[in-house]
């Protein structure tokens, strides 16, 4: 089913100069690429959606731990865990 878009003066430019310099070959291909990168969007947000209700139910649930407990683990995690030598890249004297 065609549609009628009012996509105001800014958009409408932004549209005419992409056919015009042939990243797109009409107006219609702007658009659907537009409505496609609204549904991957939308899909992603969903994603996140769903990962913080996860979080909440769980916190919901009392499977949680303090903030200091939690930051103790991670410095003993990275104090007994082997450190990498630094690397140095000369530095180019102006």
């Amino acid at each position: 089913m065609p549609s009628s878009v009012d996509l105001g003066k800014r958009l409408e430019k932004t549209v005419n100069e992409l056919v015009k310099d042939g990243r797109y070959n009409s107006r219609s291909e702007v658009l659907r690429e537009g409505v496609r990168l609204v549904q991957e969007r939308e899909a992603r947000l969903a994603t996140v959606d769903a990962a913080i209700a996860r979080g909440v139910a769980d916190a919901d649930a009392g499977h949680v731990t303090d903030a200091a407990s939690a930051f103790d683990k991670i410095a003993a995690r990275y104090k007994s865990a082997p450190r990498a030598p630094l690397k140095r890249t000369p530095r180019k004297h102006s």
